[in-house]
C-alpha cells in the first residue's frame, strides 16, 4: 500500500514552532556579535594603520569643536592600545582667539600621550604618559577677565585645570602666562633630563621670570617623574621662588605629574616684610619686620590650606592655620595665635612704620613742622581691601612693653566687600578688661570709622604704677568709655575729624602718690605733712569724672571734676587731635581752711608727645606779688594772707559724676547746678566763656592757623 495514500499521513507533517524568547536572545547575540566584530575590526584597523587616515577628520572636527584652527603638520596617530587611547601628533598647532596678543595658543614639534579611556567617558582627563617636545604654550586672560585662551569652544573664562598626568617628559618648551587684572606675567622654560635616582625615569626642570603688580620675580624647580617599573611611584616636586626680598620654597610628593589636588606639601617662606608676600595675591595686611614661617600646604578644590603654621615675625611668634579660597571672590579664613607679641611688632597694626620703629628702638615720636607728632598716619590700603574678603580670629597671650601691661588680646576681624569690622576686640589691661567694637567702612569715600571702646573697673595702682602712683595703699579704680566716629583713611586723619565723647570715671577710693598735694599747690598741707614727717598720705577720692566732648577733632573738657575728701579738682580747656596740642587748666579748691595754699590753676600745655606743666601761672605770680606788697606795707606775716584758702569749695553730687554726664548736668552735693565746671567748650576761664582774643589764641594753637 502506498504510504502517501495511508490515512493521516499529511497530518503527521506539521510545521516547527520556535520559542519567541529563544529567538530574541539569538537575535540579540547576533547583533552584539556583529557590534563586537565591528569594534574589533575598527580596533584592528586603527591599530594596524595607527589611525593615520583620521588626520584630516580630526582637524575638521577639532577645529569645529574648539572654534579655533587646529592643524597637524606631520605624522598623526590615533588608536587604542589596547584599551587606552594612543595620541601622537607632529607639528600640532591651535590658534588663539582674535583678542589675544599671540597668534597661537599651542605650537609643538611633537605630542605623544597615553590617555585613559574609561575616565575620559566620565569627563575626567587622565593620562599615564605625556611627551611634549618643542612646545610653546600661551595662557592669557582677556583684559576684562571674561575669556581666556585655554578654554576651547564657547568663549568663557573657566579657571585653568591641568589634566591628571602620571608621568611626563617635556623638552624645549616655553609657557607664557598673562593676567592683566592681577598684573601678572610669567615666562617659564621647561626641560627634562635623565634622573640620577633609579626610582625616577626623568627630572623635569623649570625656571623662569615674570612680574606681579610691577614687582619682578624669579622661580625655578623640578619634578622627578617615577620609573614606570616602580609600583606606586610618586612624583617628587620642588619649587623655589624669589621676589621683593621674599624667598619661598614648596616641596613634596605628587601622585601624578600634574596632580596637586590633596597632595601634602611642605611650605616655607621668609622675607623682609610679610605685606610683600600677601601683596602678590592682592591681599592687604599690615607691614611687619623680617619674618620666617613654615606650614603644611594642601590644595583642595578652590582652597589652598596652610595648616600647622608656625614661625616668627620680628621678635614675635605666630602659629595657627590659614585658608585662601580662590572662588568668585578671594577670601582669607584664618585662626592664629601668638604667645608673645613685641610692642614694636604691634605698632604697624595701627599704622606705624616698622622700619622706623626698628631703627629707633620702638620710639613713635617724630617731628613735623617743628612740632612733635605721635599719632600714626599710615593710610589704609583702600584699593587693596576691595579685592578680597576675610574672616580672621587672632589671640595674643601677652604684649611685651615697658608701660602698659597688655595681655589676652582676642580679635575677630570680618571683612565683607570693603566693610571691615573688628568686633569684638578685647584685651586685659593689667587687672582691667577692655572690650571694643570697631567698624571701618571703606565702601564710603572717604573711609568712615566708628569706635566704641569700654574699660571695665580697673585698679589705679596697677594701671598707673608706671606714672608715679604707689600701688600699695591705692584702692581707687578707673572705668572709661570712648565713643568716636568720623572720616579719614588713617588714625591721624580719622581722629582729626572725629566727633564723640571720651569719659573716664573714678568711683570712691584712695590714691597714694608722693607729692600729690604739690600738684595741687597746697603748700600749707604739704608743710603740715612734712612737720609730721609724713611724705605720703593717700588722697581720698569720693568720685571723679574726666570727660571730653569731641567735635571735628577738637576735644573740650565736659567736665573735669574730681571730688576728694579735702578738695574739689576742676579742669577747663581741651586738646586737639588735629595737631596733638594740649591746652588745659586744672584747679584744686579746698574744702577746709588752709594757709600757704597757692590756689592757682596748673596749666597743661605742649603736645601729646611732649606735654608741659605750667605750675607758676600768672594767677600765682599775681598773688605772690600781692603777698610781697602786703609784707612790705604791713608786716611779713600779712604776706601770708595772699595764699590763704578759705575752704569754700562745693562738694560734688556723685550721681551725675559716676554716670559720666555732661557739664550741664553736674550738681553740687546740695542738688544745685554747678557753675564752676564750664560749658563743655575749650574755654579756660572761670565762667566757661571765651573772649575773642582767647578764642583766636586757642584756635591758633589747636588748628595751627591764624
Amino acid at each position: 500500500m502506498n504510504e502517501m495514500a495511508r490515512p493521516g499521513a499529511f497530518e503527521e507533517a506539521r510545521p516547527i514552532h520556535r520559542d519567541p524568547v529563544t529567538t530574541a536572545v539569538a537575535s540579540l547575540v547576533a547583533v552584539l556579535a556583529t557590534i563586537v566584530g565591528l569594534i574589533l575590526l575598527a580596533w584592528t584597523v586603527l591599530y594596524v594603520t595607527k589611525g593615520r587616515f583620521l588626520k584630516h577628520t580630526f582637524e575638521k572636527y577639532a577645529s569645529r569643536a574648539a572654534l579655533r584652527d587646529v592643524r597637524v603638520a606631520g605624522d598623526f596617530q590615533f588608536y587604542f592600545d589596547p584599551i587606552d587611547i594612543k595620541f601622537l601628533a607632529e607639528g600640532l598647532t591651535i590658534t588663539n582667539p582674535k583678542w589675544a596678543k599671540e597668534p597661537y595658543f599651542l605650537k609643538s614639534k611633537l605630542i605623544d600621550s597615553d590617555i585613559k579611556t574609561i575616565p575620559l567617558i566620565f569627563g575626567q582627563q587622565r593620562a599615564d604618559w605625556l611627551m611634549l617636545l618643542g612646545g610653546n604654550l600661551d595662557l592669557q586672560w582677556s583684559p576684562d577677565g571674561r575669556q581666556n585662551t585655554w578654554t576651547l569652544g564657547k568663549p568663557t573664562g573657566k579657571p585653568l585645570e591641568l589634566p591628571d598626568i602620571r608621568r611626563a617628559l617635556i623638552q624645549g618648551t616655553r609657557i607664557r602666562y598673562s593676567d592683566p587684572r592681577m598684573q601678572l606675567f610669567a615666562d617659564i622654560g621647561v626641560d627634562t633630563v635623565r634622573a640620577q635616582d633609579t626610582r625616577f625615569a626623568s627630572n623635569i626642570r623649570f625656571s623662569g621670570e615674570g612680574r606681579l603688580r610691577d614687582r619682578p620675580f624669579t622661580l625655578s624647580g623640578s619634578l622627578l617623574s617615577p620609573n614606570e617599573t616602580v609600583t606606586g611611584g610618586k612624583n617628587r616636586f620642588r619649587l623655589h621662588a624669589e621676589a621683593a626680598r621674599t624667598v619661598l620654597d614648596v616641596s613634596g610628593t605628587l601622585p601624578g605629574a600634574t596632580r596637586i589636588e590633596d597632595a601634602p606639601l611642605d611650605f616655607r617662606v621668609h622675607g623682609y616684610n610679610l605685606a610683600n608676600l600677601f601683596d602678590f595675591i592682592g591681599v592687604a595686611v599690615p607691614d611687619t619686620r623680617a619674618y620666617n614661617l613654615r606650614s603644611a600646604l594642601m590644595k583642595h578644590d578652590d582652597e589652598w590650606r596652610f595648616t600647622r603654621l608656625r614661625g616668627r615675625f620680628g621678635n614675635s611668634d605666630l602659629a595657627g592655620r590659614l585658608t585662601v579660597a580662590m572662588k568668585d571672590r578671594l577670601k582669607l579664613d584664618a585662626n592664629l595665635a601668638t604667645q608673645s607679641l613685641d610692642m614694636v611688632d604691634a605698632g604697624p597694626f595701627i599704622g606705624y612704620d616698622p622700619e622706623r620703629l626698628d631703627a629707633t628702638g620702638g620710639k613713635v615720636v617724630r617731628t613735623e613742622g617743628g612740632t612733635p607728632r605721635v599719632l600714626p598716619d599710615a593710610p589704609l590700603k583702600v584699593d587693596a581691601i576691595r579685592g578680597f574678603d576675610a574672616d580672621v580670629h587672632w589671640t595674643v597671650k601677652r604684649v611685651r612693653g615697658d608701660t602698659w601691661p597688655v595681655s589676652n588680646i582676642d580679635l575677630t576681624l570680618d571683612l565683607d566687600h570693603s566693610l571691615m569690622k573688628l568686633s569684638p576686640l578685647t584685651f586685659d589691661l593689667d587687672r582691667g578688661h577692655v572690650s571694643s567694637d570697631i567698624s571701618i567702612d571703606a565702601r564710603r569715600r572717604p573711609v568712615f570709622t566708628d569706635l566704641d571702646l569700654r574699660l571695665s573697673p580697673t585698679p589705679m595702682g596697677r594701671l598707673l604704677k608706671g606714672f608715679g602712683v604707689e600701688e600699695a595703699g591705692t584702692t581707687g579704680t578707673l572705668k572709661a568709655r570712648v565713643k568716636l566716629e568720623g572720616p579719614g583713611d588713617s588714625i591721624r586723619k580719622w581722629l582729626g575729624s572725629s566727633d564723640g565723647r571720651i569719659a573716664i570715671i573714678m568711683p570712691k577710693g584712695s590714691l597714694w602718690a608722693r607729692n600729690v598735694q604739690l600738684s595741687e599747690l597746697d603748700i600749707g598741707t604739704f608743710i603740715w605733712k612734712m612737720w609730721e614727717k609724713k611724705l605720703k598720705e593717700p588722697v581720698e577720692i569720693n568720685c571723679g569724672l574726666i570727660a571730653f566732648t569731641v567735635r571735628n577733632g577738637i576735644a573740650a573738657a565736659d567736665p573735669i571734676l574730681i571730688d576728694t575728701k579735702k578738695n574739689v579738682i576742676l579742669g577747663r580747656g581741651g586738646f586737639s587731635f588735629r595737631n596733638e596740642a594740649l591746652d588745659l587748666r586744672i584747679r584744686a579748691d579746698g574744702k577746709r581752711f588752709s594757709l600757704f595754699s597757692g590756689q592757682s590753676p596748673v596749666g597743661i600745655g605742649g603736645y601729646f608727645a611732649a606735654p608741659s606743666l605750667d605750675v607758676i601761672s600768672p594767677q600765682l605770680i599775681a598773688r605772690g606779688g600781692a603777698g610781697l606788697g602786703l609784707g612790705a606795707v604791713v608786716s611779713p606775716l600779712a604776706s601770708v594772707l595772699a595764699f590763704v584758702d578759705i575752704g569754700d569749695a562745693k562738694a560734688a553730687a556723685c550721681g551725675p559724676v559716676l554716670a559720666g554726664a555732661h557739664a550741664s548736668a553736674q550738681r553740687t552735693k546740695g542738688g544745685e547746678p554747678r557753675d564752676d565746671v564750664g560749658k563743655g567748650t575749650t574755654a579756660k576761664s572761670e565762667s566757661g566763656d571765651r573772649s575773642r582774643e582767647a578764642r583766636h589764641k586757642q584756635r591758633k594753637k589747636f588748628l595751627g592757623i591764624f
